[in-house]
């Protein structure tokens, strides 16, 4: 397994690491040379993708999270400390979707997704941060969504969720500046199982076929394709590598055309 001589030997915790992103993710940055901690709310998940990296010659951990859950963060917190000293580069993926009419939207929808993938982001973040701050020296990238930049219809939880996210993200940006960088990626629908129940989710309700459904969210990209995991992946390796700090970096084959950096 080649490596990256600015990757080599850092410490990757890579939440919600044993599938679509995230596992891009692990293998990216495990091909680069680092040290891969890898989260799933399923140990074994975890444990199937970690043992595929070892096979390759990489190094990894794999450790069960909620980060729903404080307790379940905080108790993997003292494992990765224990077994890796600290992180050096904290890759926030884990994450939910959903989707509802927004007046008859179920309130517990509302708060698992805000759970998940704004307050999960901001526990996680703050667990790994002390280390970082230490060494004067972190990279910490969220991945966030196209939801994260602009408004759609029955998402209002998602989107405020990954609104929230970028807020984090340029503000810690800022408070947490020279040494650690903080940025965002925010890909559109990405070809993941997540966005096979988003196609399983818009069949069922509107009588397309699995076949239209999916053609009706490629066809959102001037690329007329879902975005690729390990596309995301290749911007979560040139963020670790620079100074870049609080951009939300779009990969969306150009579906957004205007937007604020």
């Amino acid at each position: 397994m080649a490596s990256n001589p600015l990757l080599s030997n850092k410490r990757v915790l890579i939440t919600g690491g044993s599938k679509g992103i995230g596992r891009a993710l692990a293998f990216a940055f495990a091909g680069a040379g680092a040290t891969i901690a890898l989260t799933s709310r399923t140990l074994t998940e975890a444990q199937a993708v970690s043992a595929e990296i070892v096979e390759t010659g990489g190094h990894t951990f794999a450790y069960e999270c909620d980060i729903a859950s404080l307790p379940s963060i905080m108790a993997m917190r003292g494992i990765v400390i224990e077994q890796m000293s600290g992180v050096d580069i904290l890759i926030n993926n884990a994450g939910i979707s959903g989707s509802h009419k927004f007046v008859t939207h179920p309130d517990e929808l509302w708060h698992k997704i805000i759970a998940v993938n704004l307050t999960g982001t901001y526990h996680v973040t703050k667990a790994f941060l002390p280390e970082m701050i230490a060494q004067q020296w972190g990279r910490v990238i969220n991945i966030a969504s196209t939801a994260a930049k602009v408004g759609g219809k029955y998402i209002a939880a998602y989107a405020a969720s990954k609104h929230g996210v970028l807020g984090l993200t340029r503000s810690l940006a800022i408070e947490l500046a020279p040494h650690i960088t903080v940025n965002a990626i925010c890909p559109s629908y990405v070809d993941t199982s997540m966005t096979d129940a988003s196609i399983a989710n818009i069949s069922a309700k509107t009588g397309m076929t699995p076949q239209e459904a999916r053609a009706t969210l490629e066809g959102q990209s001037p690329q007329g394709r879902l975005v690729q995991p390990e596309e995301v992946a290749a911007v979560a390796l040139r963020l670790a590598q620079s100074n870049i700090t609080g951009r939300a970096i779009t990969v969306d084959g150009g579906e957004i055309r205007f937007e604020e950096e």
